[in-house]
């Protein structure tokens, strides 16, 4: 079992910056692919961004290259997502998720996730 807990986010203006940590525990945390998620009313949960275990291979989806930073510190059993240039359409509860392979799009094969952190970005 896997723990996943995430943390920092609120409510900006367009334009501000957060920062998402996810904390785990319960495992090997360096054995796992770290995906970032978010699901906005009435939308289904997309990947934002991942991390692969292995190479730190990362993923971006194309709304939010450039502007945000996916980042992982084994030693802290932590994964990051870095979020400059905010946009109202960031709105959303953001999700982490963890599995034993290499990242996926599909919110449904990963094993673990956190509760969710809501950021709002307003106008």
């Amino acid at each position: 079992q896997v723990q996943l807990v995430e943390s920092g986010g609120g409510l900006v203006q367009a334009g501000a910056s957060l920062r998402l940590s996810c904390a785990a525990s319960g495992r090997t945390f360096s054995r796992f692919t770290m995906g970032w998620f978010r699901q906005a009313p009435g939308k289904e949960r997309k990947l934002v961004a991942a991390i692969n275990w292995n190479d730190s291979n990362t993923y971006y989806a194309d709304s939010v290259k450039g502007r945000f930073t996916i980042a992982r510190d084994n030693a802290k059993d932590t994964v990051y997502l870095q979020m400059n240039s905010l946009k109202p359409e960031d709105t959303a509860v953001y999700y982490c998720a963890a599995r034993t392979a290499l990242w996926d799009y599909n919110s449904n094969n990963y094993d673990y996730w956190g509760q969710g952190t809501q950021v709002t970005v307003s106008s």
